[in-house]
C-alpha cells in the first residue's frame, strides 16, 4: 500500500547531491536540466499539479516545472500588498506610523493580530508585521484599502514589470479560483521575477527592501514547514506561503545560501494527496532539490 506524504517517512525518493545542476554540463538528454526532472518527479509522486519557478541571480537563469502555467496566489499575493505599501511610503504618499482604525465586521480570518486591537486600531507598519509575520487577512485587507484595492495592487504590479500576475479580490474570496480560472493567480516565473524587484531589485528604496525581508525572515506557522524546512543549516531564507486547504499549498522566497548570491524561489503545489502537512513536504523537498544544486 502506498503511504502517504509525511515529514517522517520517506514518500520521496531520496536525491543525491550533485553540484552545479544549474550548469549546462548537468542536463538530461532531452535538454531539461536535472533540477526540473527531479521536479517533474516529485510532482507526480504529490499527486497534484506543481508550479515551481527557481531565479539564480548569479546568472540571471530560470528554470522549474510548469513555469508559465497560472496558479492560485492565496496568502503569497500579502508579500505583494505589503510591497506595494512600501513603494508608497518611498514615494511619500504613506507613513509607516499612519495609524488606521478598523471595526470587529473588517475581520476576517485570521485575525491573529488584528483582533486584539479593535479598540485602538494599528499602525500602517504593524499591519505590514502582521500580514508579513502571522499571514493575518484583515491586516491585508486593511492595507488593500489603504492603496486603492486589488485593481491598484494589480496596476503596481504592470508598473514594476510583472504583466502576468493579478489580485482582482481581497481576503477571502481571492483563495477560491476554481480550474481555467485567471483572476488572483500568477506564474512561478513572473512571481519569481517579481520577488527579484521587490527583493533584491530597485523597486524599493534600500530601507524599504529591508523591511520587507525583515517581516518575511521572521514568517511564522506554515512558513516553517515549508521551504524553510528543506534547507541546510546556514541557510537563510525571506518567505511568505499561501494556503487554502485542499486546494493549494504555496511558498515564495528569497533564499540567502552563505557563499552565493541569493536565489529566488516560487512553489505553487495545487489539490496534492494528503493532508497540508503532507502537502508542506512536497514544499520542502523542492527546497532541498534546489540547494543540493546551488
Amino acid at each position: 500500500m502506498t503511504r502517504m506524504l509525511t515529514r517522517r517517512t520517506t514518500f520521496l525518493t531520496p536525491l543525491i547531491a550533485l553540484p552545479w545542476l544549474f550548469g549546462r554540463g548537468a542536463r538530461a538528454d532531452d535538454g531539461r536540466s536535472i533540477v526540473e526532472d527531479r521536479l517533474r518527479e516529485l510532482e507526480i509522486r504529490s499527486g497534484g499539479r506543481l508550479g515551481v519557478a527557481v531565479l539564480d541571480t548569479a546568472t540571471g537563469r530560470v528554470i522549474g516545472n510548469r513555469l508559465d502555467e497560472r496558479f492560485a496566489l492565496c496568502s503569497t499575493f500579502k508579500a505583494l500588498a505589503i510591497a506595494f505599501t512600501l513603494a508608497r511610503v518611498d514615494r511619500g504618499e504613506e507613513k509607516l506610523d499612519r495609524r488606521i482604525f478598523f471595526a470587529e465586521k473588517d475581520l476576517v480570518m485570521p485575525f491573529k493580530a488584528t483582533k486584539p486591537h479593535l479598540a485602538d486600531g494599528m499602525t500602517v507598519e504593524q499591519l505590514c508585521e502582521a500580514a508579513a509575520i502571522v499571514s493575518d487577512s484583515t491586516a491585508a485587507n486593511l492595507l488593500m484599502a489603504s492603496f486603492g484595492g486589488p485593481s491598484a495592487l494589480t496596476a503596481y504590479l504592470r508598473s514594476i514589470g510583472d504583466q502576468t500576475t493579478r489580485i482582482d479580490k481581497t481576503e477571502l474570496a481571492l483563495n477560491i479560483v476554481k480550474s481555467g480560472e485567471t483572476h488572483d493567480t500568477t506564474s512561478p516565473r513572473a512571481m519569481v521575477g517579481t520577488l527579484q524587484r521587490i527583493v533584491l531589485g530597485s523597486a524599493l528604496s534600500s530601507t524599504s527592501r529591508a523591511h520587507l525581508t525583515e517581516w518575511m525572515m521572521a514568517s511564522r506557522d506554515a512558513a516553517a514547514q515549508r521551504l524553510r524546512a528543506g534547507l541546510p543549516v546556514g541557510w537563510r531564507i525571506a518567505n511568505k506561503p499561501g494556503t487554502w486547504e485542499g486546494i493549494a499549498t504555496n511558498d515564495i522566497g528569497v533564499i540567502f545560501p552563505p557563499n552565493r548570491p541569493p536565489i529566488v524561489v516560487a512553489a505553487y503545489l495545487g489539490r496534492a494527496r494528503g493532508s497540508v502537512a503532507d502537502q508542506e513536504a512536497v514544499l520542502a523537498e523542492v527546497a532541498r532539490i534546489i540547494t543540493r544544486s546551488a
